[in-house]
């Protein structure tokens, strides 16, 4: 079949086409049966009127692009978005209808053509906007809005259809694909003053309990060969004399694992600026625990416990903080009936002398074990509270206020055992959360330890 017999390349005629056909025919064959002149004097205006409209018809398609401004937001930040529908016949449209599918966490806010904005924030802009396209240009729909929480968001698909020829021709629906919008989380303010337990580097901000070149003073000794001039203490020297060199202790960084603990997720997320859910806390808090000590010059990976038992290598600098958060992108809660994957927490994984920081919600009793394990095998660990603290009753599944309270008190026994085993368990605060609780690990840390032969 030949595709010039289709009609118009994809165009189809309306329902306003079909009418006008319709009661011109019906009104000819009246005037021809009946003998009436009038009928075809009233037929007239309609046979002229739908050939001056499709006196020239459209040959091609509208165009249509999709386009963002800026694919790598931050969670609270402004976003605009562009869809662009162009005109490449030379037939101008009447009408075009343009349609476009967000993300609930890309809020639109105002919506318009060539800067006129229209205020949608209450309507929301999954709704048709209209307007007309002249021969050989394009118009653009310009949406402004606020990017609310992390994650990859879609931002499409768009469709549009337009009129042409008095309204006579109808194009089918052009339809562009989607574009994923990267929203990074909002590190929230954190500062750990503290030292870290063991710091295990060459080099590094941390200091360590072994001798070497560092800023932190050891003490005073006697000159050995090996030892830097610089390093003397010439006031000891002439009151002892002989010659002494002042000791420091070395600078060394640490590796700190970031392990997040996804097999549960409670609460409702209401974006950047409403409630924060298990999985907003855990993503807010790692990137911001890695921020922190990435910009110290210490090593940062991250793991999750659950069923995909992903995992990120300890790496430094501004490269490995853009990774971590490419990777926090992806991290979502998924429950499994099996025993989540403990080869990851190997001594391959994990080394002896790094600070294990698990992010968990303490939903499940895998993970209080999990816990236990670590404690047991000798890691330090720091365990953080993810669960909001005004969650309310889910009342939706079936808990009654009494259910509630037992199973948080249950909670809290179970806390108070880890924590005899020698776990911390402090609740996420923002700046200065991690400080007490790394106090006390790095006392325990310089404490001798008692080996088993």
């Amino acid at each position: 079949m030949d595709e010039r017999a289709e009609p118009a390349h994809g165009w189809a005629p309306t329902w306003a086409l079909g009418r006008a056909v319709l009661l011109t025919g019906v009104l000819l064959v009246a005037a021809v049966l009946l003998g009436r002149i009038d009928l075809v004097v009233l037929a007239t205006p309609f046979a002229l009127g739908t050939a001056y409209g499709l006196r020239r018809r459209p040959a091609t398609q509208p165009e249509l692009e999709l386009s963002v401004t800026d694919t790598h937001l931050v969670e609270g930040s402004p976003m605009a978005a562009t869809v662009a529908v162009a005109n490449p016949d030379l037939i101008g449209y009447d009408v075009a209808v343009v349609r476009t599918r967000m993300s609930p966490w890309l809020r639109v806010e105002q919506v318009g053509f060539g800067g006129a904005g229209l205020d949608v924030s209450r309507s929301g802009a999954d709704r048709p906007f209209v307007t007309s396209v002249p021969r050989g240009s394009a118009v653009d729909l310009e949406l402004t809005g606020t990017a609310l929480r992390w994650g990859r968001h879609p931002f499409g698909p768009a469709g549009v259809r337009v009129a042409a020829a008095d309204g006579l021709l109808v194009s089918r629906a052009v339809i562009t694909a989607p574009i994923r919008a990267r929203v990074y989380p909002r590190t929230e303010p954190f500062d750990a003053v503290e030292a870290m337990p063991r710091a295990a580097g060459l080099v590094g901000a941390h200091r360590s309990r072994r001798p070497g070149e560092g800023g932190e003073l050891a003490g005073v000794r006697v000159f050995a060969p090996g030892d830097r001039l610089r390093r003397i203490d010439w006031r000891v020297s002439l009151r002892a004399r002989q010659l002494h060199v002042a000791a420091t202790l070395s600078d060394r960084d640490a590796e700190v694992v970031v392990l997040l603990d996804v097999l549960a997720e409670a609460g409702r997320s209401g974006g950047v600026r409403g409630p924060a859910s298990v999985l907003d806390t855990t993503v807010r808090a790692a990137a911001a625990i890695a921020e922190h000590y990435l910009h110290r010059g210490d090593r940062v990976a991250l793991l999750e416990y659950g069923p995909a038992a992903r995992r990120l290598r300890p790496a430094t600098g501004r490269r490995q903080y853009l990774t971590v958060l490419e990777w926090l992108l992806d991290v979502h809660a998924e429950s499994s009936p099996h025993e989540p994957y403990d080869q990851v927490f190997g001594p391959q994984v994990l080394s002896s002398d790094a600070l294990v920081v698990v992010l968990t919600p303490l939903l499940d009793e895998r993970s209080a074990q999990m816990l236990a394990r670590l404690a047991r095998g000798g890691r330090f660990v720091v365990a953080v509270d993810t669960l909001p603290a005004e969650l309310p009753v889910p009342k939706e599944r079936g808990w009654a206020e009494v259910a509630y309270r037992l199973w948080r008190l249950d909670r809290d026994t179970m806390i108070g055992q880890l924590r005899e085993h020698g776990v911390p368990v402090v609740r996420w605060a923002g700046a200065g959360s991690l400080d007490e609780v790394l106090r006390d690990v790095s006392r325990l840390a310089m404490a001798p330890r008692v080996g088993l032969r």
